[in-house]
């Protein structure tokens, strides 16, 4: 649970900290630090059963974002739509993506879609937590900054706006800083105070 007070807190970077502010407009933001991610490659064989899940093609993969599983907490397998549109028509087959992910130990599919080079539009498949799909993933957010810097896609330090929940009716939006180096990864998104 996130609780949103008046006051910054803050704590070393990479301890998986929240911090939680309200700007003076009484706005609340929550910032969470992952712990280091690492970078695989994903098997063929996975990427190959994910995207046939999705009912999806391979050659709907953008070529530039090779399929990759990361960590930063949780296990992601990130997967690039080569259009806006390919990602926007989720239609997946539940139970086949449930069965691989908890093969794979995945908590998500992070659906991605590179709008510019500091903007990407994301989707979260989660069937293992039993819903179709989450609106904003932080995990997720993370596991892709990692991802985002260990192949070299951003110059570091970068801040990239995630945009998650779109095309299910819950719009998010959650910047991600990545530093450079290693080190943990920071999101931030907006809170909503729990009495």
């Amino acid at each position: 649970m996130v609780r949103a007070n008046s006051s910054s807190t803050s704590a070393p970077a990479g301890t998986g900290f929240n911090a939680t502010r309200r700007d003076a407009s009484g706005v609340a933001t929550a910032s969470l630090t992952s712990v280091q991610p690492y970078v695989e490659n994903a098997a063929d064989d996975a990427v190959d059963e994910a995207v046939r899940a999705l009912r999806w093609r391979r050659d709907e993969l953008d070529p530039e974002l090779p399929p990759r599983i990361s960590f930063a907490g949780a296990c992601h397998l990130i997967l690039a739509a080569a259009t806006r549109r390919r990602l926007a028509g989720l239609d997946y087959e539940f139970e086949r993506l449930k069965a691989l992910m908890l093969e794979l130990e995945l908590t998500t599919v992070d659906l991605v879609w590179r709008d510019r080079d500091d903007l990407y539009h994301v989707r979260n498949p989660f069937p293992v937590g039993g819903v179709y799909e989450d609106p904003a993933t932080d995990a997720a957010a993370a596991a892709f900054g990692g991802y985002l810097r260990a192949l070299g896609l951003v110059a570091t330090p970068a801040r990239v706006p995630v945009l998650q929940g779109q095309d299910m009716g819950r719009p998010s939006v959650i910047v991600v800083d990545i530093g450079p180096g290693g080190g943990g990864i920071t999101m931030t998104g907006g809170a909503v105070p729990i009495a």
